[in-house]
């Protein structure tokens, strides 16, 4: 979160960007798909959401992660239609294609490193339509060693509501850099450079007090109040900070094998799959607290019943 690695842009965002820390530089240079931007990021909280509850229940977790593309959208609250799919298709190719090179300066040498946001993606399965179902994701080795080391911070779920790509980019480094202390500090222009925006200082202070005041009306963002006096920002907490990103872990979610066929006999002339994607909108999207997820599916079933043309 320290350097401003995803683009705010809603745009395809092809420039290289390289940004300088004393004798150390990272540079982030996009594929022809253009650079991943914010909303990208959330394919990557959502993997590392799955390792980390994976981690949590005692169970080894690896580079590869394998989950349903539409336990995704719904749980960072996106489009579910086509569109939401194709979406998300792109979002993949970006976050492959976007790729940082950094140097780090030890002892007298001079270190080069290259490297993407994933490694690689795979769409396994896909319906009639070209719908994908499951997809598999192959994180870069960064990005696990964070999570094998813990080493990754928690956001609030409502997060994934807000739709300004300059609003999450503002919780991310409040959530960073501000944390629980009661208040933290830093100027104006030196947050815009932290955000990676490309707006003029004028610019970034008006879309800024833009969004301080739609907070004003409508305490939209989550955790962190800001205020600006004299070209510097005060960030402070609003209230005890959230610490779940996602209503639970969506790895608990997953049914057995033969729990299709019982549900069959339940919910006659359904499809299955369609049932259990309307089964896990409801469940995510309602945050209910589920302990037997076959039990749960079935009782689901049992209340549809037949299908009726």
């Amino acid at each position: 979160m320290e350097h401003p690695v995803f683009s705010l842009s809603t745009k395809p965002d092809m420039g290289i960007r390289r940004y300088e820390r004393g004798e150390n530089w990272i540079q982030i240079a996009p594929s022809r798909h253009g650079l991943a931007t914010v909303h990208d990021r959330d394919i990557l909280i959502y993997c590392i959401s799955q390792c980390i509850g994976a981690l949590n229940e005692g169970r080894k977790v690896s580079r590869h992660v394998r989950f349903k593309a539409h336990d995704l959208l719904v749980a960072t609250n996106r489009q579910t239609s086509g569109r939401g799919y194709d979406l998300l298709r792109d979002a993949l190719r970006r976050l492959k294609g976007t790729e940082i090179e950094t140097s780090i300066r030890q002892g007298g040498n001079e270190h080069l490193s290259a490297f993407g946001l994933i490694s690689a993606f795979e769409i396994v399965r896909e319906t009639r339509e070209g719908r994908m179902l499951d997809i598999e994701i192959t994180l870069a080795d960064w990005v696990f060693d964070a999570i094998q080391n813990n080493n990754v911070l928690t956001l609030n779920r409502q997060y994934f509501f807000l739709r300004k790509p300059l609003e999450r980019r503002l919780y991310e480094i409040a959530r960073k850099h501000c944390g629980a202390q009661p208040v933290w500090k830093i100027g104006l222009e030196l947050l815009r450079d932290k955000c990676g925006s490309g707006s003029t200082v004028k610019e970034f202070r008006r879309l800024f007090g833009k969004i301080i005041d739609d907070d004003d009306q409508h305490d939209h963002m989550p955790d962190y109040g800001f205020l600006i006096e004299d070209d510097v920002v005060i960030v402070r907490p609003k209230k005890e900070i959230h610490q779940s990103a996602l209503p639970l872990p969506f790895s608990s979610l997953r049914l057995a094998a033969d729990t299709h066929e019982d549900a069959r006999r339940l919910a006659p002339g359904w499809d299955m799959h369609h049932l259990e994607d309307e089964w896990r909108s409801w469940v995510l999207g309602k945050a209910i607290s589920v302990k037997d997820p076959d039990k749960h599916f079935l009782s689901f079933c049992k209340k549809r019943g037949a299908y009726k043309r």
